[in-house]
This record gives C-alpha cells, sequence and structure tokens, in this order.
C-alpha cells in the first residue's frame, strides 16, 4: 500500500513527484520528509554547517538503492550519500532541492575470509566492529581512526581515513581490495578484485577519497593482518612542543618506522586526562606516544632504540607501557582527544592538513604565534609520524564575530601546510569545509582535470555537487577577493 507523504509548504510538482516516486520503491517509513525527522541528517560532524534535506531514504537492499538513483536521474534530481555521519569536513551536507541517501541500514558483515585475509562488508559496518569479528581468526583491520567506535567503512572509503597506525599499515586505500558502487544512472559497478592486482587503470585508488561525488558505495571488501605477537608502547614527556616535533622525526632518521606514532600538546593532554584517566604527565608541554610492534625479539630492539632517540632528543620522562591494559589505557586519551577538548570549551574547529615531517617545528611554532594573535587557545593533537596535523582551535559561537575569527586562523594554518609542501587534507576530505582552499592548492589546469574525471562518472552533475572541488570561477572570485576579514565563507547556510 502507498503511504501518503506528509504535506510540505510550497513543495512543487518535481518535488511531489519525487516524493510519490521514492513510496513506490521503499516502505513509508524509509522515505523522511518531516522537517522534525529530517533535523537528525542536517549536518555531519561539522555542525557549523546546516541545511535541512528535501527528503532522507533509508534504503536496506542494493536493488533499492539502484531504483532510487535511476528514480534521481531522471528527473535530474541531486544526491548526498551520507554513512555515520561521523566526517569533519561537511562532505554529507544535505541539498534543499535534494536527497539525502542514508546507508545506516546497511550493516551486515556479509563474509569473514581468514585464509585469504579478506572480509567483506556492506558500507554501514562500524569500523571497530571489523576488527572485533576478525579477531575470532586472529586478526584485524589496520586503520583505526579515532572515531572508529562510530564511523562506518563505507564513510571510510569516501573519506580515504587514516588513524593511528596508518603510519606503518597505510590509510584506507592500502587496505581495501574491492568496491561494489551504483552510479548516478542506477548501474551497479565492481572495482578491483580480491586478488592483490587487477589490470586496467587503477580505479579503486580514484574513487577511496573521493567524497561521495563519483558514486554510491554499497559493498567493501578490506584486507585484513594477522595480530603481531607483540605491541608496546612508549610514552614521552617533553618541556617544549619543538623538541618533541624534532623527535618525531630523528625516530623515522633511524631506521625505525613505527606502528603508530603520535603527539599532543599540553592543553590536549590535559584535557585527555582529566577525561580517560590515561596517565599522561600533566605537566608535560608535549607527549609521543610510540608503538612498536611484530616479534617479541624485534619489539624488545626497537623499544631500546626508541628510548635511546627519545632521551637523546631531549625528553624528560620516558616510560613503557608494563602490559596491554597499560598499553590500551595510553590509546584510550589519545583516541579521546576530541570529545575530551569538547569538555573544555564552548565550541572548537578541529583542522586536518599534512606537512613534511620537518616541518614540524616550524608549523608548530607559527601555530602557536597566531594562537595569541587571534586570542584563541588550541590543542595540537595529530598523527606526528606521517605529518598529519589536527589543530584543535577552541572558541565560543556564542560570542560575535569569533566563529569568523575562527575560521579565518583555520584558513591560515591550511594555507600554511601548503606552503611548506604539504596539502590541506590528510583524512578529512575538502567537503565544504575546504573547498575555497582547493583554490590554493591546485591551478585552473588541475582542477578543469578533477571536473572531467566528475563528468566521466557524473555527467549530469548531480552526486554531491558543489563539495570537493571549486569551480573555476570560484576560483577567480576567491582569488579577487582572498579571505576577507569576519566574511562567512558560506552564508547561504544555517549557522550557529
Amino acid at each position: 500500500m502507498t503511504v501518503a507523504a506528509p504535506a510540505i509548504a510550497n513543495r512543487t510538482l518535481s518535488q511531489e513527484a519525487l516524493i510519490n516516486g521514492l513510496l513506490a520503491l521503499l516502505p513509508g517509513s524509509a522515505v523522511l520528509t518531516d522537517p522534525e525527522d529530517l533535523r537528525p541528517f542536517e549536518c555531519d560532524a561539522l555542525s557549523v554547517y546546516r541545511r535541512l534535506p528535501l527528503v532522507v531514504v533509508l534504503p536496506e537492499t542494493i536493488a533499492q538503492v539502484q531504483a532510487i538513483m535511476r528514480l534521481c536521474h531522471t528527473l535530474r534530481v541531486p544526491v548526498v550519500a551520507r554513512g555515520a555521519g561521523t566526517g569533519l569536513s561537511g562532505g554529507a551536507l544535505p541539498l534543499a532541492d535534494g536527497v539525502l541517501l542514508s546507508l545506516a541500514r546497511f550493516t551486515r558483515i556479509l563474509h569473514i575470509d581468514p585464509h585469504n585475509a579478506m572480509a567483506t562488508l556492506q558500507p554501514g559496518v562500524r569500523n571497530l566492529a571489523i576488527s572485533e569479528a576478525a579477531a575470532a581468526h586472529g586478526m584485524y583491520y589496520a586503520p583505526d581512526p579515532s572515531s572508529q567506535i562510530a564511523c562506518s567503512i563505507g564513510g571510510n572509503v569516501a573519506e580515504n581515513s587514516g588513524g593511528v597506525h596508518c603510519l606503518k599499515y597505510g590509510l584506507t586505500v592500502h587496505n581495501i581490495l574491492m568496491l561494489k558502487l551504483v552510479t548516478m544512472e542506477g548501474e551497479l559497478l565492481s572495482i578491483g578484485s580480491e586478488t592483490l592486482d587487477s589490470p586496467g587503470y587503477d580505479l579503486l585508488a580514484l574513487l577511496t577519497g573521493s567524497e561521495g561525488m563519483l558514486g554510491i558505495i554499497v559493498e567493501v571488501t578490506v584486507k585484513l593482518l594477522a595480530r603481531p605477537e607483540r605491541a608496546q608502547v612508549v610514552l614521552a614527556a617533553f618541556d617544549d612542543v619543538v623538541k618533541a616535533g624534532e623527535a618525531v622525526g630523528a625516530i623515522i632518521a633511524a631506521g625505525i618506522i613505527p606502528a603508530g606514532l603520535e603527539m599532543m600538546d599540553r592543553l590536549a593532554i590535559q584535557a585527555a586526562e582529566d577525561f580517560a584517566h590515561a596517565g599522561y604527565p600533566r605537566d608535560a608541554e608535549a607527549i609521543l606516544l610510540c608503538e612498536l610492534d611484530g616479534s617479541n625479539a624485534e619489539v624488545s630492539e626497537y623499544i631500546m632504540a626508541v628510548r635511546r632517540v627519545l632521551t637523546q632528543s631531549g625528553a624528560t620522562e620516558v616510560r613503557t607501557a608494563v602490559d596491554e591494559a597499560e598499553r590500551q589505557l595510553f590509546w584510550k586519551g589519545r583516541k579521546s582527544a576530541f570529545p575530551a577538548v569538547g569538555r573544555i570549551s564552548p565550541d572548537y574547529y578541529c583542522m586536518d592538513g599534512t606537512i613534511p615531517r620537518r616541518q614540524l617545528p616550524q608549523v608548530l611554532r607559527q601555530i602557536s604565534q597566531w594562537s595569541q594573535e587571534y586570542g584563541l587557545a588550541v590543542a595540537n593533537v595529530f598523527h606526528a609520524g606521517d605529518g598529519n596535523l589536527h589543530p584543535l582551535i577552541l572558541f565560543d559561537a556564542n560570542k560575535p564575530g569569533e566563529l569568523a575569527r575562527t575560521e579565518e586562523f583555520g584558513r591560515r594554518i591550511l594555507q600554511l601546510c601548503v606552503e611548506v609542501g604539504g596539502t590541506i587534507t590528510g583524512e578529512h576530505g575538502v567537503g565544504m569545509e575546504k573547498i575555497d582552499q582547493m583554490c590554493s592548492q591546485f591551478r585552473s589546469a588541475e582542477l578543469s582535470q578533477f571536473h572531467a574525471v566528475k563528468a566521466a562518472f557524473d555527467p549530469a552533475g548531480l552526486l554531491n555537487p558543489g563539495k570537493a572541488v571549486p569551480t573555476l570561477q570560484r576560483c577567480a572570485e576567491f582569488g579577487a577577493m582572498h579571505v576577507h576579514h569576519g566574511q562567512l565563507s558560506h552564508p547561504e547556510l544555517e549557522r550557529y
């Protein structure tokens, strides 16, 4: 039986046709149009940008996704895909005249194959759930974003997520074998294979990090790794953030590739310690967490080598986790840093840029200077080993002008990343947040090629439009005005 859609004021005939078409494809409970039902989908974890979609759909099968896409393609309705909503760049921000396609009901682990070290999953499966399911076979999934308890594997693929162990084991792109995706026209494609390599262009890498602009991911096959015989963490405290940054380079220069190498500054340390009680030294200006894994013999050797490097780099304290419980506690503090900082500030803006490791001391000094200039505290939490920075700028959106100053500060940090040879994102994606900074990093010829790739997959431009890759006109306007102090970058959106 067809369920009538709730009336929405000023809905056009084409919108009515869309709603009625969706109700013919899905149960009424899977088509949301009431404003109160739409409200939970108005933003992702970057909540400064908000907008209600026209309609939210909650399909449960690939066939339903295909039918939805065919309908939207026929009616020329834009579609935004959404996973768990933990993204931090506004990539899942809906469109007021479009469909928000939620994959929240695609939560099944389809197959675990320990003999071939792989698992096949629906896109809504949580990152952590993969390792939990593989644990019975002595295996795990390596990429582990701080949000792994909540984020979904489909979203990880869309943003090419990393995590604290990406230094040794790579990003999402290095840990997946095959994708199934539905195009804007409703065609089901299989990209990649269950083997280590396949002929032709590497479309798997192209789709990883494509931010929902090229297709809707409906199935993911990932690599699994055998759990190492031993893993152990060294915690080092420093009385100077710059010294800690220099120690990162010294560890890598010594020929040691840790499983994870993370850094936190004083503000982040204290917030995490109050929240997680991880045993961090509260009086340190910075700490490094360095995890070594492998056989018992090699971990013992590397632990001693790392301790020597840290001591020579000026560490005031070097401590090795005494057992697995303390190792997990050290990581709990690091992975709790974002919510912990949320307890000490009304709001914070999480940045995401990547720089060459050798530039860490210089960039940290500059961020500290700007922090004083803007009168905004910064908690630095980042994947030091691969230069992926996550400065958290603390602010209060209820104070007039403070959000605009925070955004300006953030833009300067991203511009600095580009200037020292880095990039404006490491794992959070571009989305809406950094779209203007794309104009700083890429030339018009490069942006034109990005648009050509987009057009090859989505000629009508209906998949997540307005995200990730700016138009040349937008870049021209951005270059003309550059950054006006206090100007809102997206004034059409509902904001704090």
